[in-house]
């Protein structure tokens, strides 16, 4: 039998304090919606720790949706469904309604129209004040960029001109036009950000 499971190194060590940032900011009940799941190691971790949640992942790659498939049929769990086939960049949603929105590790690894595509999607199927979630690395003004974050970024421009760290003013002004608040920023390890916008 084939295990589909994929693991992302990177998931096993950020899992821990983006859940304890969630905690404080998911409600205590109704739908979460991943988008990119990858692996789907995020999701499952968040699934089994948060029992009162029901969690959507997603991802536009077929790869991602059958690694997150076999993570949630090994673990059993009622409360993670299965993958959705979903581009943020590319609308409609197949989804028209979630109380919450996680996005992981996907703005710098993704054209920008992917992080408008995000905004409008995640506008489109939260209900006001309900929280959109981003983790990855930033660029922000008046801060230093960690020089691990500096190669990263030359190595992601290699890869696709496309690609790349995107400031956090930017991301903040292309919320705010569709519709969110200012965004709550918590600094992580290994120079990464959790910033929680609010639907208006």
């Amino acid at each position: 039998m084939t295990d589909h499971r994929q693991q992302a190194p990177a998931a096993a060590r950020n899992r821990d304090p983006i859940l304890a940032v969630l905690r404080g900011v998911l409600p205590e009940a109704g739908t979460v919606l991943e988008i990119a799941s990858g692996s789907g190691e995020h999701v499952l971790h968040f699934a089994r720790a948060l029992p009162g949640l029901v969690f959507q992942p997603s991802d536009p790659n077929p790869e991602a949706r059958r690694s997150t498939a076999a993570w949630a049929a090994d673990s059993g769990l009622a409360n993670l469904r299965p993958p959705l086939a979903l581009d943020a960049a590319a609308p409609p949603w197949p989804i028209t309604a979630a109380d919450a929105v996680l996005c992981i590790n996907m703005i710098h690894i993704s054209p920008w129209a992917a992080t408008e595509g995000l905004m409008r999607g995640a506008a489109s199927v939260l209900p006001p004040g309900a929280p959109l979630y981003l983790y990855g690395p930033y660029r922000r003004a008046g801060v230093a960029t960690a020089p691990s974050n500096e190669a990263f970024d030359r190595d992601l421009r290699q890869r696709d001109p496309a690609w790349g760290l995107r400031a956090l003013e930017d991301v903040a002004i292309l919320a705010a036009t569709a519709g969110f608040s200012a965004p709550a920023v918590t600094d992580m390890p290994a120079n990464n950000l959790s910033i929680v916008f609010r639907r208006l």
